[in-house]
Formats: structure tokens, C-alpha cells, sequence
């Protein structure tokens, strides 16, 4: 690992410009031992900078930990900061802590210390602090049922123990990650979605929120599904969060497996003033939606994946819905950064009006050299 190599340039406000760039760039600088440097970031937003309330603390915590992971040097971090430049080190494992301070995602502070995890050379305890189930990123539920199952495909291990949920605007949530290290990644196809065999969920209350809002996002979301899809049993289990959970919230998480170990979620949080069962309608619509276009993986999954195929030994083979353009960015930083070779290839479905894509990566066969 060159220290005086010149670092990759990557421009902060391409595409979605937002947390995506930092999380996959800081996160292939520390697995590839190449110093980045990333400018104008988030220019295409209201707040240019590291900033825009929730969001901020919670990126400057996840490119902290990935700088504490590596034992690299992290500069132009802080508040309002539109470049920021990181000098990789030796992975480290052992324990490391995140803390968002607010209700900034435990689950993207996961998503961006992962890949960064597997390549230590032994494993890794990550206490994780900010909210389990928060706005514009995946619920924690979300991290365990769908995310993992899949990403273990590629060799991937972790497990995550929730000590304590946190939700929007207080955090508090705590979630304890081990994660084990690889020698190198598998390549992954997922080209069959099969039939959807099972449909569960849980719809929560925690704090003071009355239990009568879990039984509605519940029924509300079992009417919603029922309509397009009569032959299975569903099953939402309302709940009432009771010690593991620190302030109010409510929320619903509806999983679809398929036959060929697709797993695929609809979600929504609740907000002031909106009805419960509007909450259910919306985490079933997302749901239905992305069971119809036949696609393996859902819209949040397709990102998050990205990073694994391109560093996987082989040809990963991914078919999707739509891409969308958070996948897009991701592929733009992978390959920049990276061996990997991505193409993504529109499917014409005889039997249905369905698009789907397959996206194929050669992957970089990045090895670990710690391990």
C-alpha cells in the first residue's frame, strides 16, 4: 500500500450526488489502498457541503469510521466542508465505534464499513449508535432480512445484534455488528426470480404511540396486498416495542421471499399527522411494486450490491426493475476505482409488459491482503 500514490479524484456532485459517492469511495479507498480525494460535494443540493441537517453528522460519522477502520487520515471533514480527501492505512480489526449523535442510519453507517470489515485480517465488533428505523435510508429489519441473506451469497458474514432502537429526531438506537473476514469475494448470479412463496412483516409502535397504530398498518397493508395477491398467507405482526426502544415511533416492514431465495421489502416510517393506515397502504404499494417487475432484487437492494460485485472473483449477474440512479452512481465510482467492468443489458419479457435489466459486473477479484 503506497502511501505518496496521487489520489483519486472524484467529483462529489455527479449523478445522485450525495451520501451514495461517499460511501462507496471512502469505502473502495480503504479495501484498495488508494487515497481519494472528493470535491464539490453535494453542489447539487439546497445546502452544498457536508451538510444538510440529519444527513451531515451522519456522513462525516461514516467517513470517520472508515478512516478509523483503515488507521488512515481523513481531511476537510467537518461541517459544510465541500472536499474532503482520505489516505487509506492498514485495515484494522478489532472494535470500532460509530456515533451519529442524532437519528443519522446505523444501517449506511453499515453499509459503508462492511466492505471495509471483510478485508481485515481478522474479525470485527462494530457498535453502531444513531437510529435503527429512520428516514430516507433502510430500517434496520430491512439490514437483517433482505440485505444479508443476499450479500452472504458473495461470502459475506456478519451478524448484528439490535441492543436498542432509535428512531427520528432523538436517535439512541444501538446495534452491535461482528463481521468476519474474507479471503476473496464469490460472484453472485440472480437471474430466476421464481414465484413468491411467503409474505411477512412486523408494523411497530414504541414510546407513547397507542398499539391501535400497529394493528392498522398492519390490516391496512394485508387489505393492500390481498387485492394483487389472494393465494398466500400473510402475515404483519403488530408490535409494541417495549424495553429495546428509546423514544417514539412507528413503522412497518413487509418481506417477500420467491421460490429461488429472492427476498424483496416494502417499508414506510410514520410521520405527525398521517393516518396509520396510510403507512401500510404505502409499504405495501412499494412492496407490490417491486414484486411486478420480475426483477430479483428490489430498488434498495440494487445499490447496495454494487460494491460487492465489483470486487467479487468472477462474473456477478444481477437481474433488476429499473435502475436506478443510485446503482448508477455507485457503478460510475466502482469503476473508476476498481478493475470492474459493469454492463447492464435490457430484458424484453414475452409473457408480461415487464422490463427488467441484467446487470453484469467482471468483477476486480480484489483479494485480501491482510488475511
Amino acid at each position: 500500500m503506497t502511501m505518496d500514490s496521487a489520489a483519486v479524484e472524484i467529483d462529489g456532485s455527479v449523478m445522485e450526488g450525495g451520501g451514495q459517492i461517499l460511501r462507496v469511495s471512502a469505502a473502495l479507498s480503504c479495501i484498495t489502498g488508494s487515497p481519494i480525494k472528493i470535491t464539490k460535494i453535494r453542489a447539487g443540493r439546497t445546502t452544498p457541503g457536508l451538510s444538510i441537517w440529519e444527513s451531515m453528522p451522519q456522513h462525516l460519522s461514516g467517513l470517520q469510521l472508515v478512516s478509523d477502520l483503515c488507521s488512515g487520515s481523513l481531511q476537510g471533514a467537518s461541517i459544510g466542508s465541500t472536499d474532503i480527501s482520505l489516505t487509506p492505512g492498514k485495515i484494522q480489526s478489532g472494535n470500532h465505534t460509530a456515533d451519529t449523535e442524532t437519528a443519522g442510519s446505523v444501517c449506511l453507517l453499515l453499509q459503508v464499513a462492511l466492505p471495509c470489515a471483510v478485508y481485515a485480517d481478522a474479525s470485527s465488533q462494530l457498535c453502531l449508535k444513531g437510529g435503527t428505523n429512520a428516514e430516507m435510508a433502510p430500517q434496520i429489519d430491512y439490514t437483517v432480512k433482505v440485505f444479508k441473506p443476499i450479500v452472504e451469497k458473495f461470502g459475506v458474514h456478519f451478524d448484528c445484534d439490535i441492543r436498542m432502537r432509535g428512531y427520528y429526531p432523538k436517535g439512541g438506537g444501538e446495534v452491535m455488528v461482528t463481521v468476519n473476514p474474507v479471503k476473496e469475494l464469490q460472484p453472485v448470479i440472480m437471474t430466476e426470480r421464481g414465484n413468491i412463496t411467503k409474505i411477512h412483516g412486523r408494523a411497530f409502535v414504541a414510546g407513547v404511540l397507542p398499539f391501535k397504530l400497529a394493528k392498522d398498518m398492519s390490516a391496512a397493508a394485508v387489505r393492500t396486498i390481498r387485492k394483487e395477491i389472494k393465494e398466500l398467507y400473510i402475515n404483519i405482526q403488530p408490535l409494541q416495542e417495549k424495553e429495546k426502544a428509546c423514544g417514539n415511533g412507528n413503522g412497518i416492514i413487509i418481506i417477500a421471499e420467491s421460490s429461488t431465495g429472492c427476498v424483496f421489502a416494502g417499508s414506510a416510517l410514520g410521520k405527525k399527522g398521517v393516518y396509520a393506515d396510510k403507512i401500510g397502504i404505502e409499504a405495501a404499494e412499494m412492496l407490490l411494486r417491486n414484486i411486478r417487475h420480475n426483477g430479483c432484487v428490489d430498488e434498495f437492494l440494487q445499490d447496495q450490491l454494487i460494491i460487492f460485485m465489483a470486487l467479487a472473483k468472477g462474473t456477478s449477474r444481477i437481474r433488476t426493475g429499473a435502475v436506478t440512479l443510485h446503482t448508477q452512481t455507485a457503478i460510475h465510482i466502482a469503476e473508476k476505482m476498481t478493475q470492474a467492468k459493469f454492463t447492464i443489458t435490457k430484458c424484453e419479457d414475452e409473457l408480461s409488459s415487464n422490463v427488467t435489466y441484467i446487470i453484469e459486473c467482471q468483477g476486480s477479484g480484489v483479494p485480501n491482503p491482510n488475511l
